[in-house]
């Protein structure tokens, strides 16, 4: 099994190599493939404007029938990123296919980035705040962004 998910990290790693996805950093580590550090350049427009966020993506063994997992090691005032660094997307859980490929992984890591909402929290606190205060959420975001991610 290990040499099938072996082959096709290669692979996704060899097209992101050649076709690199816009402000998004994609190192594998030279002694395990299935270990990335990654880095999201959050957009002009995003409450994280300016930051710079590093997060981990560790792929199976029986990848790519089990999804990656992905901790961001960067902090970040977020309702869809928990304290631990945990993302909360459908496509990490219950919504993965083999068929995914790991560029499509990664925009969606950096959508859900750049576009908090506060609908599928793993942060209901910071949730409840964008939705209700939302001045006072981008403050706090963009507090947190200089203060962790510059």
């Amino acid at each position: 099994m290990t040499s099938t998910a072996l082959r096709r990290i290669q692979k996704e790693l060899r097209d992101i190599n050649n076709q690199p996805l816009e402000n998004i950093v994609v190192e594998a580590k030279e002694d395990n493939l299935f270990e990335w550090d990654c880095i999201i350049i959050a957009e002009s427009d995003s409450p994280y404007k300016g930051g710079k966020f590093k997060f981990a993506l560790s792929l199976p063994q029986n990848f790519p029938f089990k999804a990656p997992s992905v901790t961001f090691k960067t902090k970040i005032y977020h309702p869809g990123i928990n304290e631990e660094g945990a993302i909360c997307v459908p496509v990490l859980r219950d919504e993965w296919k083999p068929s995914v490929t790991l560029a499509t992984v990664l925009c969606i890591i950096q959508e859900k980035l750049n576009n908090p909402s506060p609908d599928d929290p793993f942060e209901p606190d910071i949730a409840a705040l964008l939705k209700n205060d939302k001045s006072k959420f981008l403050a706090t975001a963009k507090e947190w962004t200089k203060k962790h991610a510059m």
